[in-house]
Order: structure tokens, then C-alpha cells, then sequence
């Protein structure tokens, strides 16, 4: 019996250590997917009904191995993009400006800089 109930007590810790990282995959693939097709209102959307802020997640996720705005600035995401670019803290947009190919979210990034 004692046994079983380890065996038990292990299956049901190590179920509940995977559903996170499964729950971030799915996460980061959402986020991923609205920012390519530039829909700003399903991002709000969704990040508003997870609880999650960009400013706390942007560092962990990656689109197409880039950081999402370097993946905005690629998919020409201007909604998007403009609305990580507000979001984010100025140093961290100062940071990566370099990293913006779109030239209205050059723009957009200088102008937060600049504010």
C-alpha cells in the first residue's frame, strides 16, 4: 500500500510540474500567432484574460527565434508592435531599437524614447 500511495503521490506531482510549461508553450504560440496577423484587439484580449502584462512576459517569449518585436517589425505588425512599444519600459525600447526594421515602428520607438 505504501507503495501505491507513493507511486500516486509522484504521478500526480509530476503531472502538475509539466502543466505550466505545456500552459506557457500554448501561451507563447498564441501571442506568437495574434502578433503575425497584426490583431491587436485578440492580443489585448488575450493577455487581459490571462492576467499577463507585456512588460512581465516579453523577455521569455519568442516568435521564430526573435524577441516579439524584432517579430512585429518582420510581419510589418504596426498595431501590435506600437502597442509593445508603448507598453514596454523606455530603456528596454532604447535597447532595441536596432532590432526594428519597420519604419513606422522606427517612429514609433523614437517617439517613446524621446517622450
Amino acid at each position: 500500500m505504501k507503495k501505491f500511495h507513493a507511486a500516486l503521490t509522484f504521478a500526480l506531482l509530476s503531472v502538475s510540474t509539466i502543466a505550466p510549461a505545456a500552459q506557457a508553450a500554448d501561451s507563447a504560440q498564441a501571442i506568437c500567432e495574434y502578433v503575425a496577423v497584426d490583431d491587436k484587439k485578440r492580443l489585448r484580449t488575450y493577455l487581459k484574460s490571462n492576467k499577463l502584462k507585456i512588460r512581465s512576459i516579453f523577455d521569455g517569449v519568442k516568435c521564430n527565434g526573435q524577441n516579439l518585436l524584432a517579430f512585429a517589425a518582420s510581419r510589418s505588425a504596426v498595431k501590435t508592435g506600437t502597442l509593445m512599444i508603448n507598453k514596454l519600459p523606455k530603456k528596454k525600447v532604447e535597447s532595441l531599437l536596432s532590432t526594428i526594421t519597420a519604419d513606422e515602428l522606427t517612429t514609433a520607438a523614437q517617439k517613446r524614447i524621446n517622450s
